[in-house]
């Protein structure tokens, strides 16, 4: 079966091997202009750029341009970094300059390639974004490759949440800019907010390369960016509902935690009424009148607090303040709250002060916002398992690049146990035989509570550890 396997895979190769069957003749004519261009002095590299810049005025296409506008980035790599671009990474940045995703492992220099497809359409002179996950990468990464983008004539800016409009505007038009999904989505939400075109800070959405990709365009994809102003103030509302729901049995309710909804059943829409007739704030004697409309939104979001949004998971109660922890990297999402009262029906149920309400002014999902370029694409170390996500929901296919050296990492696969505190036991068992190595060990988990599960797990067992979560 092997043999007849192995015969059929030489006569149909996979879609992923035809398609770097097709971009090798373009690696091959890059490589044939190395020479050409390592004899070129500093000073010519600017203008190289400018004659290009002049093709595509005149309507040159950006793919005729490949060959040499990749051999300048290589060459400039080399004498700026002094690293030279492999031929994966040249395939990894044509890759992306199709509008694709190039899947790349890690320590294969996915930011070193991001410099080949973005000078390149940066020569049309509509900006070229590139999307990173936090504001010291985008720092780091602007002032990095900056050094090569100068050395051809290209102007970097990076966009930091610290930034005046006016330094925004500047650096958004520059030919190549850095930031974060976070900085880019909330900078087109306020422009659309401006009164004026010339108070707007970006400029059209030209095109886009996306740094894991499968965190901010899969993870992350549905989560809203919001922005908000002040209502009237409600928070005794929030207190009163806090104390109907605490007096609460569970015969008074259904929870559906997958979708974290929480409804009242008849018992507890009764209850419910009783206690409101008792504060004197129920309307023609109906929960449900529409008259009593806000009452139900607050016993709503009160039930969704106190029964589904857990403290040291969900959110952490520091300074009086209630702060929602990140559930894809356990940080703290610093100046974020839970929208439509939630955030306040939390303080309520946490003793805090309750913070003024808040409405929606202006909101939009990183799924829409980066459907808004023209041409998208991106690079992860992980992207074939979610190919069909990305495709239907973008309509971008992934590449799948090889290592440019045989990998000798060992990627093994996962393991699954029947319960917890078997999964526990086996954690603890390994790093004490990492430990007896002298190994240093890192585990990551979802939740503060997971962290201080492990975290006495290994007490028990004597092991000196320092435990990291959004606590400290």
């Amino acid at each position: 079966m092997n043999f007849l396997t192995s015969a059929l895979s030489k006569i149909f190769k996979s879609g992923n091997q035809q398609e770097l069957d097709r971009i090798k003749p373009q690696v091959i004519e890059i490589n044939n202009m190395e020479n050409s261009i390592s004899s070129l002095k500093d000073h010519e590299f600017k203008e190289k750029t400018q004659i290009l810049r002049n093709k595509v005025s005149e309507g040159i296409e950006l793919n005729k341009l490949i060959p040499e506008s990749f051999s300048l980035v290589r060459e400039a790599a080399k004498r700026v970094l002094g690293e030279r671009p492999y031929d994966v990474q040249l395939a990894g940045g044509i890759i992306l300059h199709q509008g694709k995703i190039a899947e790349m492992k890690t320590g294969e220099g996915k930011t070193l390639v991001s410099t080949l497809p973005s000078y390149l359409n940066s020569l049309g002179g509509k900006g070229v974004h590139i999307v990173t996950v936090n504001d010291y990468l985008a720092k780091r990464d602007s002032e990095w490759m900056g050094k090569i983008f100068n050395f051809l004539g290209v102007s970097t800016g990076c966009i930091t949440s610290d930034l005046e409009d006016h330094k925004r505007k500047e650096n958004y038009n520059c030919s190549i800019t850095y930031g974060t999904n976070n900085e880019f989505g909330f900078d087109y939400l306020r422009d659309n907010m401006k009164y004026e075109l010339n108070e707007m800070v970006q400029r059209e959405h030209n095109f886009c390369i996306v740094d894991e990709v499968d965190s901010i365009l899969i993870d992350e994809s549905r989560t809203p960016l919001i922005i908000s102003g002040k209502v009237e103030d409600k928070s005794n509302l929030y207190l009163i509902a806090n104390e109907f729901v605490k007096k609460l049995q569970k015969i008074d309710f259904d929870l559906d935690e997958k979708n974290k909804n929480a409804i009242l059943t008849d018992k507890g829409i009764d209850k419910i009424e009783k206690l409101s007739i008792q504060k004197n704030i129920l309307k023609n004697n109906n929960f449900y009148d529409p008259q009593n409309l806000n009452l139900v939104h607050h016993v709503n979001q009160s039930l969704k607090a106190n029964l589904l949004f857990k403290k040291d998971t969900d959110y952490i109660v520091k300074d009086g303040k209630v702060q929602i922890i990140d559930e894809f990297t356990g940080r703290i999402l610093g100046g974020r709250r839970f929208s439509d009262g939630l955030h306040q029906s939390i303080e309520a149920k946490e003793n805090v002060e309750v913070q003024q309400e808040n409405q929606t002014l202006a909101s939009i999902t990183y799924q829409n916002y980066f459907r808004l370029y023209k041409k998208l694409s991106g690079m992860t170390g992980t992207a074939m398992t979610e190919a069909e996500e990305f495709f239907d929901i973008y309509k971008l296919n992934v590449v799948s690049i090889p290592t440019n050296n045989k990998m000798v990492r060992k990627d093994y696969n996962d393991l699954i146990f029947r319960t917890e505190k078997e999964k526990y036991d086996a954690i603890t068992k390994k790093i004490i035989e990492c430990n007896k190595k002298g190994q240093p060990v890192l585990v990551g988990t979802t939740s503060i509570e997971k962290s201080e599960k492990i975290s006495n797990h290994l007490k028990l067992n004597k092991l000196k550890h320092n435990i990291l979560n959004a606590k400290f």
